[in-house]
Formats: structure tokens, sequence, C-alpha cells
């Protein structure tokens, strides 16, 4: 299709592959080392928090009394320091190559893409957003995780060790990071269970889930549909026919978004 309108409209010619690599091999390894990890500390971690509660209990004896939780707890999460270090020196390591792209760094168009997003969703705006390798929704997630890991990790550190914190810090700090903790860790497993399991479950894009973080691989169609501007670049097409660039989501118009 695209090759088609590109021969009619004069824009350079590009062969059409079915499908794009989106994720290596190794980062498909390294995302479900992380989904392992976050399972097993939200496995380990809420039946802290919420003891009282029946399916607490029961995590609590199948796993063979509250000590035995604390140190599984203790052990996924030093997997998910390794983890989230592994993932910072690979980013160091790009850097340092100079093979860096800088994908995931917000920019004032993702801000901007948020907005028309939302004017698209709610009927003002008959024209759906195009966007790059990852739209605002993944950059403003990673970055979300990002902080989470950060403020999981330093808190527990503090968790973990009170005693040496307490030689440079009030005691009242130790209480804190358990508050802010066991509180980050249900935002996040919240965020997780409402904003990722639809993006890559419930979304009718990819029901009954997205293949792409199995087989690292993503159909032209809906290249074409979610990262046109990607699209767009590695087909060396600088400039889409106007029906094309406009083009809705599933269950859309031209002229009308999902539901509008």
């Amino acid at each position: 299709m695209i090759k088609a309108e590109a021969h009619r409209e004069g824009i350079r010619e590009v062969p059409e592959p079915e499908e794009f690599l989106r994720f290596t091999l190794g980062q498909r390894l390294e995302h479900w080392v992380l989904v392992f990890t976050f399972l097993a500390l939200v496995t380990t971690g809420l039946p802290q928090k919420f003891h009282e509660a029946a399916p607490s209990l029961w995590v609590i004896s199948a796993l063979g009394g509250i000590d035995n939780v604390r140190l599984f707890h203790r052990i996924f999460a030093t997997l998910f320091i390794f983890e989230s270090s592994f993932h910072l020196g690979a980013i160091a390591a790009s850097v340092a190559l100079k093979r860096f792209t800088p994908s995931m760094i917000p920019t004032p168009r993702d801000f901007l893409d948020a907005f028309d997003w939302l004017r698209y969703s709610v009927g003002l705006s008959s024209r759906r957003p195009e966007f790059d390798r990852y739209d605002f929704r993944q950059i403003f997630e990673y970055w979300g995780i990002v902080f989470g890991a950060v403020i999981m990790i330093a808190t527990g550190l503090m968790l973990w060790f009170p005693t040496y914190v307490t030689r440079v810090l009030p005691g009242e700090f130790v209480a804190a990071a358990k508050e802010t903790h066991s509180g980050e860790a249900l935002l996040a497993f919240l965020v997780i269970v409402i904003w990722h399991f639809y993006s890559v479950v419930f979304s009718p894009n990819v029901f009954p889930l997205d293949q792409s973080m199995i087989n690292g691989k993503i159909s032209r169609e809906r290249m074409i549909e979610e990262h046109l501007r990607e699209y767009m670049r590695l087909m060396g097409i600088k400039e889409l026919p106007a029906h094309l660039s406009s083009e809705p989501a599933a269950g859309g118009t031209a002229e009308k978004p999902p539901g509008g």
C-alpha cells in the first residue's frame, strides 16, 4: 500500500517488510527478568504490608513463615538491584561506544503529543497524533519505573540496614522509608495492573497479548498505526500521502476517532 502510494506520488519507492524487529533478544531477556523480579517482589512484599489479610496469610504460610518471606524478598531485591545496574551499565556502554539513541528522553513533542491525544480521544480533534519509536505513554511509564526503582532501592536499603542509617540520620528517616517503600510498591503495582496490562494485553490492537516482547517483532500495520514517524524514517519516506498520515486507530475513521 505504501509502496504503491509512494510510486504514484513520486516518493522514493522502498521495499515493504511485513514485520519489523522492535526488540532484540537482549532487550527481551532484560524485560522478562524485570517482570519476574517485579512479580516476586510484589508477592513477597505486599503480604508484609497487608499481613492481616487472608491472601497474605496464605502466602506467608505457603513460604514457611514471615522470616522466609523477608528472606525471599531480599533475595529478589538483590536481583532487582543487579538488573537495574545492568540496565544502567548498558546505557553507559552505548554512550561510550557512541551507539546511544535518546529515544526514551522526553522532549517537548511528547507533551504536545499527550495534549493532542487527549483532544483526539474526547473528539475535539479528528487527527490522530503520529508517534516515533516510543509514544508519550511508553516514555512516561519508563521514567516512572526509573524513578520508582530509585525510591524502592534507596528506601529498601535503609530498611535492610537500619543500624547503619541511624548512625548518620535520625531514626525518623527509617520510619519514613518504611512508609515510602510500601506506598511506592502499592502505587507501582496498581500502575502495572491498570496501565501496562491494558497496553500489552487488553488493548484491541494487541489482545490477547502483545507478541513483540516474545518474538521481538511488530507487524507493518502496527508500525504505521502506532509508530508512523519511526516507520517513515526506517523506510526513507520523507512525506506520506495526507490520508495515510492521519490514519486513525482501529475502530475509528479518518474523520472520527474511536468512540467519537
